[in-house]
């Protein structure tokens, strides 16, 4: 269990806690902490607890603070029932309410707790506990996956999904339940994901599971093989690091695997390959640093394949009106393929019988399940909370993709094609050169010199503004740095006024000598105000490079790769800072990998 838990940290960590059933008297045992993985180790080994039916959590707080009574397992009242949760109730107010009326007394201040009490009403309340399961799972209200173990039940184990991710690991005469299969991989390839609106029950060798009617479910078990040894650090200090150097071979992986689709892509896009020249729109949906990537392929989409391309926020998607549209491609854009804000967009996007087309870096993820159709990037599992190797492969899916509608339309031909195919292994090549042309410098003196100020702005235009924002984010996120990006026409609309000689301004020029010319205005306009500037440059950009306090040169490229070529730079002089600070790195305070709940 607590291996599983340490693979899985990266998706919480505010507080950490187990509980079992003790083998000699079934009774619950339990340990919480507040605090990491770390903390939860020290407790079990200054007083063991141990059985043969288990649950373990580790915390992203959403309801209550980060304590460790807030921590993960709950209980009923009596303790007799115990439960780890991720997502959301949503109504957990009404039912609380409700329960603490009927005379049950809460300990903490998360919408989990009301599961375990409501469940321990229902268990008096029906005859069996199949039928209190199917009225509880009804009362509930959210997006949620949730286990629970009981003292009258000591060989069962319950495991419900709404709108969550979990799986389970089935075993010889074990049983595995985890929100990501790297918690048993080395374990089990038999895996069951459950349906949406499903839940199971389990033995150490048999599994029911039901719809929340309680009509029973054909079991899909599907073989997965994965080596967990892959995802160790290998060496590096943080897996961040080792993340950002993984990027070229995973972008050489991501072309090699869109090479060897071309020929059957109708399998995964979900429709006929000819259809694509019928494309009229395409719509693109993502969450952070996915959204980011979103922004810069609208410039693929729009200007190698010609098409008008809208891209939608997902938090904010179905909060704004929507207007269906004839012959739009809606692309969603998922690291894990478990990001709840795009999953619901998309799923609304299903509703009305609209095509949809999933991105992710995970083929068993629930967007893939759920999409029209997808397509895998090759990265490799990601770590570090800030993704790296992740939006690299996502540009490089995204530029293969525009290239590929384009030679369906008739735009490109089978040539330019292969070409674009073949600068995506030269960007490839350029990321990880430029790295180590510069790393240097930038753990001697660039870091440091940097690492001293409390905020930073970031301006780029064009193709170079979303890559701006996306810079931003990579430093806020794991520094704790105050970073915000603007497109670098809008200095003199508001944001000038926030120039001086203690912000830090990031410049990322652009290589066509139009929108060249317009940010070297706008890098004079920060440097006669007293700006330091950090000038990301292309070869023969001279007179911005006099410009800069610390300039990073990169060779000229097709303006629409010029984003990938500078990833690895920006993300390793944002890493290095990062650890100037102390700042934990691959786990950054408040944020987890994968963002499962609104």
């Amino acid at each position: 269990m607590l291996e599983g838990l340490l693979r899985l940290e990266y998706r919480g960590y505010d507080s950490a806690g187990f509980a079992c059933l003790a083998p000699h008297d079934k009774r619950l045992a339990f340990t919480k902490v507040e605090g990491g993985l770390s903390n939860l180790i020290t407790a079990l080994e200054a007083t063991p607890i141990d059985g043969h039916v288990g649950i373990g959590h580790t915390r992203w707080s959403t309801h209550g603070v980060v304590s460790q009574r807030n921590a993960h397992p709950q209980f009923d009242c009596e303790k007799t029932i115990s439960i780890v949760h991720n997502g959301i109730i949503e109504n957990h107010h009404q039912l609380k309410n409700k329960l603490i009326a009927a005379g049950h007394v809460f300990h903490s201040d998360t919408d989990t707790e009301v599961i375990a009490h409501l469940f321990e009403a229902l268990l008096v309340s029906h005859n069996t506990f199949k039928a209190a399961l199917v009225d509880l799972v009804n009362q509930l209200e959210g997006a949620y996956a949730f286990i629970i173990i009981c003292q009258d039940y000591p060989d069962q184990m319950i495991v419900v999904r709404k709108r969550s991710p979990v799986c389970v690991g089935i075993g010889d005469d074990e049983m595995f339940i985890a929100s990501d299969i790297l918690a048993f991989a080395d374990k089990t390839k038999k895996v069951l994901f459950l349906p949406d609106a499903s839940f199971a029950l389990l033995k150490a060798d048999m599994i029911e599971l039901y719809n929340f009617t309680g009509k029973p479910l054909p079991i899909r078990v599907q073989e997965i093989d994965i080596d967990w040894k892959a995802h160790e650090k290998n060496g590096f200090e943080h897996y961040m690091l080792k993340e950002i150097y993984e990027q070229r071979n995973a972008i050489h992986a991501t072309v090699s695997f869109l090479r060897s689709i071309n020929h059957r892509l109708s399998d995964y896009l979900g429709f006929p390959v000819e259809q694509l020249k019928d494309l009229n729109s395409m719509h693109i949906i993502g969450a952070g640093t996915s959204w980011h990537a979103g922004r810069i392929a609208q410039f693929f989409f729009e200007s190698i394949a010609l098409l008008p391309t809208k891209v939608s926020l997902a938090s904010e998607f179905r909060y704004t009106a929507f207007f269906p549209e004839q012959h739009c491609l809606h692309l969603m854009i998922s690291q894990s393929g478990e990001t709840a804000d795009t999953l619901e967009a998309m799923r609304f996007i299903n509703s009305m019988s609209l095509p949809t087309l999933a991105l992710t870096n995970v083929a068993s993820s629930s967007i893939v399940r759920e999409s029209d159709g997808f397509l895998l990037t090759q990265a490799g599992h990601e770590i570090a909370v800030a993704s790296t190797k992740a939006f690299s492969t996502q540009l490089t899916v995204l530029y293969w993709f525009a290239h590929r509608i384009a030679l369906a339309k008739g735009i490109i031909t089978q040539a330019q094609f292969e070409h674009a195919e073949e600068e995506l292994l030269i960007a490839a090549e350029l990321l990880e050169n430029n790295i180590e042309n510069y790393k240097l410098d930038i753990i001697k003196s660039i870091a440091p010199r940097y690492a001293i100020y409390k905020k930073a702005i970031f301006l780029g235009r064009h193709i170079s503004y979303p890559f701006a924002m996306e810079a931003a984010l990579k430093l806020k996120e794991i520094s704790y740095l105050f970073a915000q990006a603007y497109p670098a026409g809008e200095l003199k609309h508001g944001p000038l006024a926030l120039v001086d000689a203690e912000t830090p301004v990031f410049l990322f020029s652009h290589p066509t000598p139009l929108i060249y010319q317009k940010l070297l205005s706008n890098a004079q306009e920060v440097k006669s105000r007293g700006g330091r500037l950090i000038i990301f440059a292309f070869e023969g950009q001279d007179e911005l490079c006099q410009l800069g306090e610390t300039v990073f040169i990169f060779p000229l490229i097709n303006q629409y790769l010029s984003p990938l070529i500078m990833t690895g730079i920006m993300q390793y002089l944002s890493y290095q800072i990062a650890k100037e600070l102390g700042c934990p790195i691959d786990k950054p305070r408040n944020l987890a990998k994968s963002v499962t709940v609104e």
